[in-house]
């Protein structure tokens, strides 16, 4: 195991410097001059001899005037650092920029998807093993829905019905106008705030999680390995959540973690409709502002999450199925 793990971070290191390049690379072929645009607020109140000069030393500050190879090996180390660069829209370090839309981003997704799998893992179950019963039929109707409906729409219904219709949540923010509540209160109060963002994404993410889970028992329960079970006499409990349930968690372990992993892209239209200061929204915000220095910063967290990601789906295999054998 050991072993693997060291293969598998060597791997990830090798890929994640490939990346790093050729996006590197590609953001620098887009069009856009960084330092023009930095300037571009104070260009009034400059004389030509001082932009000329400003332009000059801010291009060298940041290294622009430099080969390109060697601007990316400067970017590249001080990532390696922890210094993802500098936001020329917010005109300060990109950490300091993305730290609260990424907090922000991970509180919604990672409440939104507890209480998603807590719906789904036994509805999928419960309904695989009573195929075509009233609430079989009745999760199929609604994952249909689900799936179709986009989630602006749901958002809308959700608006409408419990902020409007039944006023008892906000429509969009993160807290209170003026509020300076601090610690446990603090936190009580964002809960309120992100109820219906969390309940929108919720209800968006059933859907296809519940249809994987059921498609996976349903899979299982028809193997040779169950029939011999039940003719043993093994308890139905037994067979279902020993035997079944075990072995189904292998496909949806994947759906799971890769799940987990595209989410924290940020729910863009959810976090535009609800007024909420994400991750996706920021993306949005800083390729229209050609704030390039912000989204390199993001993709590469992105990049990092996604290997570190497949390298925990394989790990999940070995400890859920003794007969994945990783270290081979």
């Amino acid at each position: 195991m050991v072993k693997y793990i060291l293969k598998r971070l060597v791997y990830i290191v090798v890929v994640f410097v490939i990346l790093s390049f050729l996006m590197f690379l590609l953001y620098k072929l887009i069009p856009g001059d960084v330092v023009r645009q930095m300037l571009e607020p104070q260009r009034a109140d400059l004389t030509p001899e001082q932009y000329a000069a400003e332009y000059a030393r801010l291009t060298e500050y940041l290294g622009l005037d430099r080969p390109l190879v060697v601007q990316y090996w400067n970017w590249f180390t001080n990532l390696l650092r922890g210094n993802l660069g500098y936001s020329v829209t917010y005109m300060k370090d990109v950490s300091e920029v993305i730290s609260e839309p990424l907090s922000n981003t991970l509180f919604l997704n990672v409440f939104s998807s507890i209480i998603a799998l807590g719906i789904t893992i036994p509805l999928g179950i419960r309904c695989a093993v009573k195929q075509k019963s009233l609430l079989d039929n009745g999760m199929q109707i609604f994952t249909i829905l689900g799936i179709s409906i986009p989630i602006y729409i749901t958002a809308l219904v959700m608006i409408y019905l419990f902020a409007v219709l039944i006023p008892i949540f906000p429509v969009s923010g993160m807290k209170a106008p003026g509020s300076s509540a601090t610690g446990f209160e603090a936190f009580l109060e964002r809960m309120y705030y992100f109820t219906l963002p969390v309940l929108v994404a919720t209800v968006n993410s059933m859907a296809s999680t519940f249809r994987y889970i059921r498609a996976a028992m349903i899979n299982e329960l028809s193997q040779d390995y169950i029939r011999t079970a039940r003719a043993k006499g093994v308890r139905e409990k037994v067979v279902i959540y020993s035997h079944a349930w075990r072995n189904a968690l292998l496909p949806v372990i994947t759906i799971i973690i890769s799940w987990f992993t595209s989410l924290l892209g940020g729910w863009v239209m959810l976090e535009t409709m609800f007024g909420l200061n994400g991750i996706g929204k920021l993306m949005i915000l800083g390729l229209t502002q050609k704030d390039y220095q912000l989204v390199l910063a993001m993709q590469m967290i992105y990049v990092v999450i996604a290997l570190m990601g497949r390298l925990l789906t394989d790990l999940s295999y070995g400890i859920v199925d003794p007969r994945v054998r990783v270290d081979k």
